[in-house]
């Protein structure tokens, strides 16, 4: 099995005879639109196609995987309920899912968990391997701006989801989790109270955007408690998650 970096946080996971692409934004070419490991390999490959969206934010939704339909008529959408609710796509378009539902079929089982900003997380199950997407679930607080009583509540908020979450999943093969250094000096807390409350054999820094240095300086914290982390350093770059 293979997991795959897009960008920002986009990634898809590669397994036999199956493909799941989850949080799209932009392709991973930097030069030209629409060209990149989906467009030139994913979209094109054989076996079964999932797309994931966990909210509506543009960094996480882009409306162009509706298009897709085209070239492969057999993709399987599902999205959470949010973006139907802020009309950027329609109820035709996809499965839509909330925190605490759960969408199976005989090749992959997806439960939508919470999350501190919009829309949803998504616990996959496929093939014998357990991921974890965390969407905009974080730690998220500016600790340079934000009162002591707004960084209490952001962090009482986030430690209660990840304690759901826990119940269901005290261990996870795989973590796709934001790093992103764009809200200040705590920006990796989330990160390092997720690790040391759910038992992580893989890491992944995701919504860094162009801060690979930030998203990547977790990987001292990561393998301490343990992860294997995976040092992101280019758009398009694939891991193997099962060696």
């Amino acid at each position: 099995m293979k997991l795959d970096y897009i960008y920002h946080s986009g990634f898809a996971i590669e397994a036999d005879g199956v493909t799941v692409i989850i949080d799209y934004y932009k392709d991973s070419s930097e030069e030209e639109p629409n060209r990149g490991i989906v467009h030139d390999r994913l979209l094109k490959k054989p076996g079964i196609l999932y797309v994931l969206s966990s909210h509506f934010h543009p960094d996480h939704f882009n409306r162009e995987v509706l298009s897709w339909k085209e070239e492969r008529p057999d993709i399987r959408y599902i999205f959470s309920k949010d973006i139907l609710k802020h009309r950027r796509a329609t109820a035709e378009d996809a499965t839509y899912i909330n925190k605490g539902d759960v969408c199976e079929d005989g090749h992959i089982r997806i439960e939508a968990f919470g999350s501190t900003d919009v829309g949803i997380s998504f616990l996959i199950d496929l093939q014998g391997v357990r991921l974890f997407h965390a969407g905009d679930l974080n730690n998220w607080h500016w600790s340079e701006e934000s009162t002591p009583q707004e960084i209490r509540k952001a962090e009482g908020d986030f430690l209660a989801e990840v304690k759901t979450l826990r119940q269901k999943a005290p261990q996870v093969d795989v973590a796709m989790f934001p790093v992103d250094s764009r809200i200040g000096k705590d920006y990796m807390r989330g990160a390092e109270q997720f690790v040391e409350r759910i038992k992580t054999t893989i890491f992944a820094p995701m919504h860094f955007s162009e801060d690979y240095q930030g998203g990547n300086a977790f990987r001292t914290f990561a393998e301490s408690e343990g992860c294997r982390f995976l040092t992101i350093s280019r758009r398009g770059e694939s891991f193997d998650i099962t060696k």
